[in-house]
C-alpha cells in the first residue's frame, strides 16, 4: 500500500481548488471523473499512436464493427481515437473545453458510458467559466495513475477514501466496507471444509455482489483467490444503484481487462421487468457460486412496495421473496432473499453448491415478533439449514456508522458435520484502536485478529468466543394464554349512565334519512330510549348477579313483559353497561360449550421448540393461573437469534460497604483539594 495515502493527498489537493465555485460535497462531482479519465489516459498512452493509425485505416467502418480491432490495438477492453489525451490538451487552452469534450467522446462505448453516469458533461462549462478546467486538468497530468504505479487494490482504496472524504455528513447506511472487513469476510466465504476445492488447477468461479458501490469486495475477493490458487479465476459480477460508485466499478473492470458488462446499474430490490426510469433486478436468471455484500442499512423501501410486495404475492417461492416481506423502513433482509435466489443448487455438476457472506447490523437478529415478516424470513433460513454461521463485528469499523454489525455466512450445502448447527462468534473484542479516526471508524482489525476470528469461526468448537446452537434452539411457539371473563350485574344510575354512552344504545336516536322522516325516526328512537331506561330502573337494587346468563334472561323478561322489543345491539350495549370485572362471579359462556376470553387478561408465552408446549404450560403458567387455557388457532411459530444474550457475562455488583468507603475517600480528597484552593 505504498501509493495510497500520497495519491489521495495529492488528489484531494486538487479538490482544494475547486473551494468557492463548488461546496466540498461537491468536489466529488469533478474528482472522481477526472481520476477516472486519467487513469484511464495512463493506461492507453502506450498503444495511442496505433491505435490512432488503425482508426484511420478502418475508418469507413461501423464503430461496432472496428472496435475489436482497435481493442486489439490498444491492448485493452476500450479504446480512444481522439488525437487528444491529458498531456497535448493543454497546448490549446483556449479552446480546452471542445477539446476534453472531443477527447471524452473519443473513447469507445462502454468507457463513454462510464462517463456518462458520471454526468461529468455539465461541469465542464462550470469549470471553464470559473478558470478552473486548465488548471485541474494540469494538475491531473501530472499524476501518473498507471496499473503499474498504482495497483488495482491500491487504486480502489484510493476511490473509496476519495469518496469517504466528500461524504463526511452521509447518513448511516451510506458507508464504505473498510477493506479489513471484507478481507475477513472473504477469509470466512471461501471458508470450505473441503480445503481442495479452491486449490484445483485452472479454477474458474463466479462471484456476485448485489450492492456492489465501488466493487471493493471483489478486488479483495479475487486477490484472496489467486492468493490461495495462483490458476485460479474469479469472475466478478455488480449491480449498484448510485451511478458515481457504478461508473468507478466499470471503470476498475474495464481497467483490470475483465468484462465490465458485469457491472449493470439498477435497482437490485426492484423486479427484473418493472417500468420506470430506475431498472429492476440486472441477473434475473443467473446463479453464482459466491455472493457477497454489505447492503445499505435500515433503507425505507416503502417507495417500492407495491413492486415488491407483488412480486412475494403472485410468484411466491418461484420469484425472490416468498417467505415474506420486512417492514418497509429497513430493507436489509430483502437484500438477502435476492442473494438466496441467485444461489447455484446443488447437483451432480455442481456438488459444492454456494456460500454467501452478507453484513447486516443488529435488526435482522431479532427485530418482527412470530409470523411478522422478519420472523418468516429468519424462520426460512434456519429451517432449510441455510445458516452456517454469524460473527458479531467490533463496533466503530465503519467510517459513517458506529453501530453493531455482523456477518452471516449462509451456503446450501453444509458439511455432514454441522448440518442442522449454526455457529456464533464473538469477535466483538477483536479490534484495535486507530492512531487517527476516520470520521466515525475508530477501530479496525490487524491481520492477525482477522486470521484468529477465521480460525475460531473454522474449528466449529465451543469456546469463550464460540456457541454452537441447533437451528431449533432459535425458534420458538408463541402461544395465546387465556383467561375466562367473568361479570357482576347490578341495575343502579351509576351503571344506567354508562348503558347511555354504550353506541348500541346511543345509535337508537340517530338515523341516515333526510328530512321529516329523519326528525320522526330520531324522535322514535328517544322514545324507546326512555321506555328501555323506565324498565331498567324497574330492576333497580342491592343485589348483585354474578352469571351472565342468568342475568340476561331477567332483562328479557322484564321486556318481553313491558312488550318492548330490543335488538341485540341494545341488549349487548345494557349488559356493557350494567357490568363490570368480579373474580367471584361465574365464568361467562360464549355458548353451552365455549368460556368466553377476557381480552384484559388475555397473555402470550414464548415457548422453545424443544420444549412441549403442554409441558410448559402446566410448569409455568397453571400454577400461577389454574383456569387459563391456550387457545390453539393463535398459536404461531417465530424465530430470533438473541446474539448478545448468548454471550452476556454476569458482573457482580460491589457490596453498598465498598461503595460508601470509596464515597467517603473521595470527600477526604475533595476536602484537602479546597483547602488548598482557598488558602
Amino acid at each position: 500500500m505504498i501509493n495510497f495515502q500520497d495519491k489521495v493527498s495529492f488528489i484531494w489537493s486538487i479538490a482544494e481548488i475547486l473551494r468557492g465555485p463548488y461546496k466540498p460535497e461537491d468536489y466529488g462531482k469533478i474528482v472522481l471523473p477526472l481520476a477516472v479519465l486519467r487513469r484511464f489516459d495512463c493506461v492507453l498512452e502506450s498503444t495511442k499512436e496505433e491505435v490512432l493509425a488503425k482508426a484511420e485505416q478502418f475508418a469507413s467502418m461501423t464503430e461496432e464493427a472496428r472496435e475489436p480491432i482497435l481493442n486489439r490495438a490498444s491492448k485493452q477492453n476500450f479504446h480512444n481515437i481522439s488525437k487528444y489525451n491529458f498531456n497535448n490538451l493543454l497546448t490549446d487552452s483556449e479552446n480546452i473545453a471542445d477539446n476534453l469534450r472531443d477527447y471524452i467522446n473519443g473513447f469507445s462505448k462502454v468507457a463513454r458510458d462510464i462517463m456518462e453516469h458520471f454526468d461529468f458533461e455539465r461541469q465542464i462549462d462550470k469549470l471553464e467559466q470559473n478558470n478552473l478546467l486548465y488548471l485541474t486538468i494540469k494538475r491531473f497530468s501530472e499524476i501518473d495513475l498507471h496499473p503499474e504505479t498504482v495497483s488495482n487494490i491500491e487504486m480502489g482504496y484510493v476511490f473509496e477514501e476519495l469518496i469517504r472524504r466528500f461524504n463526511e455528513n452521509a447518513e448511516a447506511g451510506d458507508h464504505y466496507t473498510p477493506r479489513e472487513v471484507i478481507r475477513l469476510m472473504t477469509h470466512l466465504l471461501f471458508l470450505h471444509d473441503d480445503a481442495s476445492i479452491l486449490t484445483k488447477p485452472g479454477l474458474t468461479q463466479t462471484l456476485y455482489d448485489a450492492a456492489a458501490g465501488t466493487g471493493g469486495m471483489g478486488s479483495v475477493a479475487q486477490e484472496y483467490l489467486v492468493s490461495q490458487n495462483p490458476t485460479a479465476h474469479l469472475e466478478f459480477f455488480g449491480q449498484e444503484i448510485n451511478g458515481e460508485s457504478y461508473a468507478i466499478c466499470k471503470a476498475d473492470l474495464l481497467i483490470k481487462g475483465e468484462d465490465a458488462r458485469n457491472i449493470r446499474l439498477g435497482n437490485t430490490l426492484l423486479p427484473a421487468n418493472v417500468s420506470g426510469q430506475i431498472k429492476g433486478d440486472q441477473f434475473p436468471n443467473d446463479k453464482f457460486d459466491y455472493l457477497i455484500s454489505n447492503p445499505p442499512y435500515g433503507v425505507d423501501w416503502k417507495q417500492h412496495e407495491k413492486a415488491i410486495k407483488a412480486e412475494h404475492e403472485e410468484k411466491g417461492f418461484d420469484g425472490r421473496f416468498g417467505p415474506g416481506t420486512p417492514r418497509t423502513s429497513d430493507g436489509q433482509l430483502l437484500f438477502l432473499l435476492h442473494l438466496l435466489s441467485k444461489m447455484k443448487p446443488v447437483t451432480a455438476e455442481n456438488p459444492q453448491g454456494s456460500r454467501l457472506a452478507i453484513i447486516m447490523n443488529g435488526s435482522p437478529l431479532f427485530t418482527g415478533d412470530a409470523g411478522s415478516g422478519e420472523s418468516e424470513i429468519r424462520k426460512y433460513v434456519l429451517e432449510n439449514d441455510l445458516v452456517e454461521g454469524i460473527v458479531a463485528l467490533p463496533n466503530d469499523l465503519f467510517y459513517n456508522t458506529g453501530i453493531a454489525t455482523y456477518i452471516w455466512i449462509l451456503t446450501n450445502n453444509k458439511a455432514p458435520l454441522h448440518k442442522g448447527k449454526v455457529r456464533l462468534v464473538n469477535a466483538v473484542d477483536f479490534s484495535k484502536k486507530m492512531k487517527k479516526s476516520m470520521g466515525s471508524k475508530r477501530n479496525e482489525i490487524t491481520e492477525e485478529q482477522i486470521n484468529e476470528i477465521v480460525r475460531l469461526y473454522g474449528d466449529a468448537q465451543p469456546h469463550e468466543h464460540v456457541k454452537i446452537f441447533d437451528n431449533e434452539d432459535f425458534g420458538y411457539a408463541k402461544i395465546t394464554v387465556e383467561r375466562p371473563l367473568r361479570l357482576n350485574f347490578q341495575v343502579n344510575e351509576e351503571r344506567l349512565a354508562r348503558v347511555v354512552e354504550e353506541k348500541g344504545f346511543a345509535n337508537l336516536a340517530t338515523t341516515k334519512k333526510k328530512g321529516d322522516a329523519g326528525h320522526f325516526e330520531i324522535e322514535e328512537g328517544k322514545k324507546l330510549q326512555t321506555q328501555i331506561l323506565y324498565v331498567l330502573r324497574t330492576l333497580a337494587s342491592d343485589t348483585f348477579y354474578k352469571n351472565r346468563d342468568e342475568f340476561t334472561k331477567l332483562v328479557k323478561t322484564a321486556f318481553k313483559e313491558a312488550d318492548i322489543t330490543i335488538g341485540a345491539p341494545v341488549l349487548k350495549a345494557i349488559l356493557v353497561g350494567l357490568s363490570e370485572k368480579d373474580e367471584t362471579a361465574d365464568v361467562c359462556m360464549k355458548n353451552k360449550t365455549d368460556i368466553e376470553p377476557d381480552t384484559d387478561l388475555r397473555d402470550t408465552e414464548n415457548v422453545p421448540l424443544s420444549e412441549g408446549i403442554h409441558d410448559y404450560f402446566a410448569r409455568e403458567v397453571l400454577p400461577h393461573v389454574p383456569d387459563a387455557w391456550i387457545d390453539e388457532t393463535k398459536t404461531k411459530i417465530g424465530y430470533e437469534i438473541p446474539f448478545t444474550r448468548q454471550f452476556y457475562k454476569y458482573t457482580t455488583l460491589r457490596s453498598s460497604a465498598e461503595i460508601m468507603d470509596e464515597i467517603r475517600a473521595l470527600e477526604v480528597e475533595i476536602a484537602e483539594q479546597l483547602k488548598k484552593v482557598m488558602g
